[in-house]
């Protein structure tokens, strides 16, 4: 794996700076996942979708920062070829899981603004179990599918991953087969996944939007959108940093750009979901208070 950089103290300088954002990741959705389980008036569709969230951040980013922290502190770069496998597994089906969940989370809030008789009935409790069993479901299948054939590609251009993860674009540099189409085939699967994951999200969000503008009062519109904001915050940055990252031209790609970019999608968003979604949400504060006094 590549070193952030060769220079002793910026090595142990990595390891506290991503030590503190793990332990921020750890304790900020340890909290929203105990509270949520904790307080029994949070035990609605849109906490629970959270709960999910929070799940889901936690293994993502415990997937890849324990080993990269290892390594800048003992100075081995070493990752075998299972663990490998395993770390590029359970982060994509944690990552695509995660997106998938973002979608149903917009599609509850959808039905919250703009169905709102009907929430009880299209959000029961097994309807929910239901949407969040989907989404973990389709992260296993796609990641399934994506590392299964990534590593049965021939590898023979060294050994060496230009990042701090095993990523799929760093692995397939290193492949010397020229049956790129099935992989590109596969690809295509997860892309066509995460276009439509975001078309729905779109289409939500402008119901969404019509359907708050017609609310009379101001005091109506601002306590719908401030039930909104969180979700399309996190959306946001998920969504503008993955895009970059995948879809940014090979002409301004570069070994130091590519590492701040995968630290923005793989490791910001876990750590600063739990704050986005508690600044705006007086249940949840209010909850977190009762819980930690």
């Amino acid at each position: 794996l590549l070193p952030f950089t060769d220079t002793r103290e910026l090595q142990l300088l990595h390891f506290w700076l991503f030590l503190g954002i793990y332990l921020a990741a750890l304790l900020g959705n340890g909290l929203i996942i105990t509270t949520i389980a904790w307080d029994q008036h949070l035990h609605t569709p849109m906490y629970f979708f959270l709960l999910n969230l929070a799940l889901l951040d936690l293994g993502s980013i415990s997937t890849i920062l324990p080993k990269s922290m290892a390594n800048s502190l003992w100075e081995t770069w070493n990752i075998s070829y299972a663990g490998c496998g395993a770390q590029l597994f359970f982060f994509f089906s944690l990552i695509t899981a995660e997106y998938c969940l973002l979608t149903v989370m917009s599609y509850n809030r959808y039905v919250a603004i703009c169905k709102p008789l009907h929430y009880g009935t299209l959000l029961g409790s097994r309807a929910c179990v239901h949407m969040a069993a989907a989404a973990w479901a389709t992260g296993f299948l796609n990641a399934l599918l994506l590392t299964a054939n990534t590593f049965s590609l021939p590898l023979c251009k060294g050994n060496a991953l230009g990042q701090f993860f095993c990523e799929i674009p760093q692995i397939l540099k290193l492949s010397c087969s020229h049956s790129y189409l099935r992989e590109i085939g596969i690809m295509a699967v997860s892309a066509s996944l995460a276009f439509i994951c975001f078309v729905f999200i779109v289409v939500s969000y402008v119901q969404i939007l019509r359907a708050v503008l017609r609310i009379p009062s101001e005091k109506g519109r601002h306590k719908a959108f401030s039930t909104c904001l969180p979700h399309l915050a996190v959306v946001s940055l998920f969504l503008s940093t993955v895009m970059f990252v995948y879809l940014k031209p090979p002409s301004i790609s570069s070994p130091s750009m590519d590492l701040v970019l995968s630290v923005l999608y793989s490791v910001v968003p876990p750590a600063v979901n739990p704050l986005i979604y508690s600044m705006r949400n007086q249940e949840l504060k209010d909850a977190l208070r009762k819980l930690i006094s």
